[in-house]
């Protein structure tokens, strides 16, 4: 289940002072190397984040006007944006990340409570009210944050945004059934999670900033299970 609508937008405000204050403390020759993401430089990284805050102000258009109007026009334009976008100097590249979140910002807080329960279309096809939107962009910017490898890790996220992240992630791996059944159980809170999968489940224990690194394919530390931490799949 979704978090709520206050609580994502409330998440979407502090993910976005987070990115920003992580792309701040990265120098740009740390920004054209090789990121934590297969084939992106951290260019590629702040790229997609910036087109991402563009793509979901569309869904916010979509809900305002009933205009239908699609995150991205199709999977192959929305690389070459990308792709196009990290190749932006890099004081441009910077300026649109702020600049398109502060466009995303202003154009949700135009939605009026009719509006906000408008149907909208994800990019994988889903069909979900427009107050979906700040969750999925709460994602985007809070776990992009740490990949930048600046200022910011998981440690910094709030810890009920990485309960909340750890739900949406065990539901997808679980719906997926391509992983280890796997116990996840924090050390620093009460919860456990299960994510079904292949074989007995593997409790792994740890911080609870860590197995949320570790469920999103993320470098984490200090985890345990008996017999060894399981290597997972690709989440996204």
């Amino acid at each position: 289940m979704s978090p709520s609508h206050e609580q994502s937008l409330t998440w979407m405000r502090e993910g976005t002072e987070l990115f920003l204050k992580a792309l701040e403390s990265v120098d740009d020759a740390t920004l054209g190397a090789p990121g934590p993401l297969p084939g992106w430089t951290g260019r590629h990284l702040v790229a997609h984040v910036a087109a991402n805050a563009d793509a979901l102000g569309n869904l916010a258009h979509w809900a305002r006007t009933g205009e239908e109007t699609p995150m991205y026009s199709s999977p192959e334009r929305r690389g070459a944006d990308i792709e196009a976008g990290s190749r932006q100097p890099a004081t441009q590249l910077r300026h649109w990340a702020v600049s398109s979140a502060a466009r995303l910002a202003d154009s949700l807080d135009a939605l009026t409570p009719e509006q906000w329960s408008s149907q909208v279309r994800t990019a994988q096809g889903r069909t979900v009210p427009a107050t979906e939107i700040p969750w999925m962009r709460s994602r985007e910017v809070m776990v992009h944050a740490v990949d930048l490898r600046g200022a910011v890790t998981f440690a910094d996220l709030p810890a009920a945004f990485d309960a909340a992240l750890l739900d949406d992630i065990a539901a997808k791996r679980a719906a997926g059934a391509d992983g280890p059944a796997l116990v996840l159980a924090p050390l620093d809170d009460d919860r456990t999670w299960a994510v079904a999968g292949a074989g007995h489940p593997t409790t792994v224990r740890g911080p609870l900033a860590q197995l949320t690194a570790y469920l999103s394919g993320r470098p984490a530390d200090e985890l345990h299970a008996d017999g060894g931490v399981p290597t997972l799949p690709r989440w996204l």
